[in-house]
C-alpha cells in the first residue's frame, strides 16, 4: 500500500511546454473577445527549449493578411513574459491552413452564448454545395449529411445555405442580409421569427 500511495504522489505534473501553451491559449482573440486563441483553434503549436527556456508560440492566423494577427503576436509575447519567460518568440505557421472546424466545441458555445452564430462545419457545407451545383434549389429541399438532414434556404438558383439556427431565440427562419459583417469572417443575418439580426461566423 505504501508503495501504490507512493507512486500515486509522484504522478508527473504538467510540463514546462504544458504551462506555456495555457498561457499562450487564454490570449482573447482580439476581434472575438469571448473566444481565446485556444477556442479559435488559431494557436497551432508551443515549443520550449529544455536548456535555455525559450519558448516559441506558432500562430495560424484564419486568414492570410488577417490585420489582428500583430495585436495576437503582442499579446502572447506579452503575457508569456509576464509569466516569467524571458526569452519569447512569436511565428507564424501556414503550413496547416486555418479552419473554422479548428474552432472547439467550447468556443462554438461561447460563441452563441454571446448572439453569434457558430460555422457549421466545412463538410456539411460543402456537401451542401455539390448538391446545389448540379440541382435548382426549387427542386430540392433537403440533404442529408450522414445522420443530419440539412434544410436549403431560399437561395439563387445554383447556390445554397442551410439553414442557420438564431442564437438569440433558436429559430430556423432565417435569412442572410449582407456576407459581410463588423469583421471579414462574418456575415449579417436576421431572423424571421424574432426579428432580431445576428452576426454568423463564415466557413472557411
Amino acid at each position: 500500500m505504501a508503495g501504490a500511495a507512493g507512486a500515486a504522489s509522484a504522478a508527473p505534473g504538467p510540463t514546462p511546454r504544458d504551462l506555456a501553451r495555457a498561457v499562450a491559449g487564454a490570449v482573447p482573440d482580439p476581434e472575438l473577445p469571448m473566444l481565446t486563441l485556444a477556442d479559435l483553434g488559431v494557436l497551432a503549436e508551443v515549443e520550449v527549449d529544455g536548456d535555455s527556456g525559450a519558448v516559441t508560440a506558432w500562430l495560424t492566423p484564419t486568414y492570410s493578411g488577417c490585420p489582428a494577427v500583430a495585436e495576437m503576436a503582442a499579446d502572447v509575447d506579452r503575457r508569456l513574459r509576464a509569466a516569467g519567460y524571458p526569452d519569447v518568440r512569436v511565428r507564424l505557421r501556414l503550413d496547416r491552413p486555418w479552419s473554422t472546424d479548428l474552432i472547439t466545441a467550447e468556443g462554438r458555445r461561447k460563441l452563441a452564448e454571446a448572439g453569434i452564430a457558430p460555422p457549421r462545419p466545412t463538410s456539411a457545407v460543402a456537401a451542401v454545395t455539390s448538391v446545389a451545383a448540379v440541382t435548382s434549389v426549387a427542386a430540392v429541399t433537403s440533404v442529408a449529411v450522414g445522420p443530419v438532414a440539412l434544410t436549403l434556404g431560399p437561395t439563387r438558383t445554383g447556390t445554397a445555405e442551410s439553414r442557420v439556427p438564431c442564437p438569440l431565440c433558436g429559430g430556423t427562419e432565417t435569412e442572410e442580409l449582407s456576407r459581410f459583417g463588423s469583421t471579414a469572417c462574418k456575415a449579417l443575418w436576421r431572423c424571421r421569427a424574432c426579428r432580431e439580426p445576428f452576426e454568423r461566423v463564415k466557413e472557411i
